[in-house]
């Protein structure tokens, strides 16, 4: 059924007819991605406030950027989400999912309750488990490293991508380790990658609004160095649609494609739309968030040009934005859906009504559905084949293989 969403990202008028038909400096900031030249900064703030014709263009502009660079494939991760504990004393103002310990909801999953987690994702055919949890006051800093010892002892061959820059610095502090020190006993006891999460929106006068006991923006930005120096890969993030500027989001993600060129540790980027319905930031009146749609497909197209020969993979979240508008950006620079995550928990406390769990059948029909082929990866962007073995090759720049231990700087 066609709708104006649908329309707008379906646009059937050739790629010359909509750049002829967006404004000058729309149409000569899309001629200079297409060429392949940087974007700076004020070229993300004027495609942040596209609309119309302008819009249109942009998306297309996306859309042949992601065929070009990546071709037709789009990856899918079968994996499941663990978050052991919804105990935190940090109060991010954007958060449902956190509670006070003494919350009657409260709980603080053992490391015998996350092996069952575990064995029920490879049994449904999980190749990693995403771990993350709150920030509980009373848990013993080697409570990371004593849980990837437990999961390895069981499954060496699991990948682990867990604990966001947030926890490591919690555990560095409360082992009295510096970040490299606690990193390097996390990898060394079995964690393959971590998630870039935490990061919302890098730049602080914004984050002391949303939560002003959170990583800053350079101690974020040292913990994630280190992690790549140590051949740890991560993922990259953005949350938008909360009280974040056009300027503050293309800042952001020019911190992130210039911290790539130094690492080249990043494996994906994924914007990730605030959820607000069940949050303080939206109880208190802070927010007035705009309907989803088109800030989705603008924000996901604005990505593809602006990270263009730094971070070749785009993550679409279905889980933010329901599963027919994460299968219509993928015609907006989109080449990757994500997870079928199996046990969502975060996303669901703030009023997230997309579900907690895709089957991975699903996933592929979205994908085939709109005219593009579906492929299993790993962590890191191998890809899996039908017998479950994983092949490097997927994903170039961003991610196809092992990093060195210490990667040499780039200019």
């Amino acid at each position: 059924m066609s709708t104006p969403l649908h329309d707008l990202v379906l646009d059937d008028r050739p790629l010359d007819r909509l750049l002829a038909d967006a404004s000058q400096e729309t149409r000569g900031i899309l001629d200079r991605a297409l060429n392949r030249e940087e974007l700076g900064v004020e070229d993300g703030i004027h495609l942040l406030g596209t609309e119309g014709d302008d819009l249109a263009a942009l998306i297309r502009c996306a859309d042949a950027i992601r065929r070009e660079d990546v071709g037709d494939e789009v990856t899918y991760v079968v994996n499941r989400n663990i978050n052991w504990t919804n105990i935190c004393f940090v109060g991010c103002q954007f958060c449902a999912f956190a509670v006070h310990r003494k919350d009657p909801n409260a709980y603080n999953h053992s490391i015998d309750d996350v092996l069952v987690k575990v064995q029920d994702a490879i049994d449904r055919g999980a190749s990693e488990v995403c771990m993350q949890g709150g920030i509980n006051p009373e848990s013993d800093g080697m409570f990371y490293r004593d849980l990837l010892i437990a999961i390895k002892e069981r499954h060496p061959k699991l990948h682990i991508h867990a604990f966001s820059p947030m926890e490591i610095m919690y555990g560095a502090r409360r082992t009295n380790l510096s970040y490299r020190e606690f990193l390097t006993i996390l990898r060394d006891a079995g964690l393959g990658t971590i998630p870039g999460t935490a990061a919302e929106i890098l730049d602080d006068d914004v984050r002391e609004i949303l939560s002003h006991k959170k990583v800053d923006v350079a101690t974020w930005v040292d913990i994630v160095t280190t992690a790549h120096e140590l051949g740890l890969r991560s993922s990259s993030t953005i949350m938008y649609g909360h009280i974040e500027t056009p300027e503050q989001i293309a800042r952001h993600v020019v911190l992130i494609r210039d911290l790539q060129k130094r690492t080249g540790g990043f494996t994906e980027f994924v914007p990730l739309r605030f959820i607000h319905t069940l949050t303080e930031l939206y109880k208190r009146g802070l927010v007035d968030p705009p309907k989803g749609g088109e800030i989705d497909f603008r924000m996901y197209a604005f990505s593809r040009l602006m990270l263009r020969g730094s971070i070749d993979n785009l993550q679409t979240s279905w889980v933010k934005l329901g599963a027919e508008l994460s299968q219509l950006t993928l015609k907006a620079g989109c080449n990757d859906f994500g997870g079928t995550l199996m046990e969502e928990s975060i996303t669901k406390s703030a009023g997230g009504d997309a579900g907690e769990y895709l089957p991975e059948e699903e996933i592929r029909r979205l994908i085939l559905e709109i005219g593009r082929i579906p492929v299993q990866r790993n962590t890191t962007y191998g890809r899996i084949d039908s017998e479950g073995a994983a092949h490097h090759g997927v994903g170039g720049r961003s991610g196809s293989s092992p990093l060195p231990a210490r990667p040499a700087a780039t200019a």
